[in-house]
Formats: structure tokens, sequence, C-alpha cells
């Protein structure tokens, strides 16, 4: 239900064929499921409360911007001017759930994390949007990637999981490549200019990442109860 009001007001980006409502429902389901396996981590909370209901409709305007990806269309920069729309949105929606939870006092490890994926599904997708409408190479869906490869090299190494201490310049390199990427979108940016955003917002992305990895290298021995 949620999907389908946010669709029906998505204007031309609902007006594609079926297949991007397929894929958006699609990777809304998978998203959703993926959400309720971590419903542990909300306890003590009874309720699902309003950040996280924030943070489910960041979700479902994610899904939609997936369903454009690949998709045929014959006014390319219309879609893009609607796409940089709700992708725009959904970041705004962003600097509202954490002092949502917080003035309510529901704040959670789960809904920490709830935001922190909806936040790197969101960089994956815009990644391939950027990709579909040839505003830079292909090179770009790293910056994508990247929270996925840091999680899958945890499995191998497992002292990368531990947690990191809070860090306003791993939240604000976030905001700048989600905002880069939206940029780099609009149909009035030049090829050359998107190309220089999306490398710029990627070496930040990965001087961001380097410096937590040599963090919690320096700390892997350590036990974990005496981490700062």
């Amino acid at each position: 239900m949620l999907l389908t009001l946010i669709a029906g007001g998505a204007g031309p980006l609902a007006a594609l064929g079926p297949w991007f409502h397929i894929k958006a429902l699609g990777v809304f389901v998978v998203a959703f499921a993926v959400v309720l396996r971590g419903l542990s981590d909300h306890s003590p909370n009874l309720r699902f409360g309003p950040a996280n209901r924030l943070t489910l409709v960041r979700l479902a305007l994610v899904a939609l911007l997936a369903g454009g990806i690949g998709e045929p269309a014959a006014d390319v920069a219309t879609i893009a001017w609607a796409a940089i729309v709700i992708a725009t949105t959904a970041a705004l929606l962003d600097a509202l759930d954490g002092p949502l939870a917080r003035a309510h006092g529901v704040a959670s490890e789960f809904g920490a994390r709830f935001d922190m994926e909806t936040d790197a599904l969101m960089v994956l997708v815009l990644s391939l949007l950027v990709i579909h409408f040839d505003k830079a190479g292909m090179w770009i869906i790293a910056a994508g990637l990247m929270r996925y490869v840091f999680v899958l090299a945890a499995k191998a190494w497992p002292w990368l999981a531990r947690p990191l201490p809070q860090s306003r310049r791993r939240k604000a390199v976030c905001v700048v490549q989600i905002t880069a990427l939206i940029v780099c979108l609009g149909p009035i940016v030049p090829l050359a200019w998107s190309q220089s955003v999306a490398a710029a917002s990627l070496a930040a992305l990965a001087a961001s990442f380097a410096a937590d990895i040599v963090w919690l290298t320096r700390r892997h021995r350590s036990p974990l109860e005496l981490e700062p």
C-alpha cells in the first residue's frame, strides 16, 4: 500500500512500463524482509515508532528509484528530473528520522542500522542511475558497492565488524556522496562536470572507509571492552 501510494505521486516514473512497478516492488519486498530479520535489535521498544516509519518511506522512495534502472524512456530529461525530485525528498527525510527517534525516546540499534542500510542502498541505486543516464563510467558503481564489500570482508575478518565510534566525518561523507550523485543526474550538468563530481565524491567515500579500516586495524587485537 505504501509503495502504491508513493508510486502514484511519482509523476513520470509512475508512467513507465509494468517492469518498473515489478522491479520497484521487488526491491521494496526484499529490502523490507531484511529489515524484519533485524527486528530483534528493536527491543525494548514495543512499537515500530515514527522514526522507523519515516525510514520506511525513504526505503519505498529508494525502491521507486531502483525500478527506473534500465527502463527505456522517450523523454530522458523528464525521467531524470523526476528521479532527482524523489532522491532529494528521500535525502531530506534522512535528516529527520534520527531527531524524531530521540524526541520520542525510541532510539535503538535497530533504527540506526535501518537508517544506515537505507542510505547504503540509496547510494547503490543512485550509482546505477548515474550509469543508466550516461553521466559517469562504470567505475562509479564502486561507490554503491563499497559498503557491501566491507560487510563481506567482515565475514572473513570479523574484527572489521567491531563497533566504530560515532563520527561526524562519516555522516558528512555520506551526505556528500548522496548529494553528489543526485547532482550528477541533472540533465543540465555537462558530462565532464558530472564525471568530476562523481570522481571527487567517490574519492571522499574511499578515504572515509580507509580511515575506518585503519582505526579497526590498529585495534583488532584489543579486547572489545577496552575500546574507547
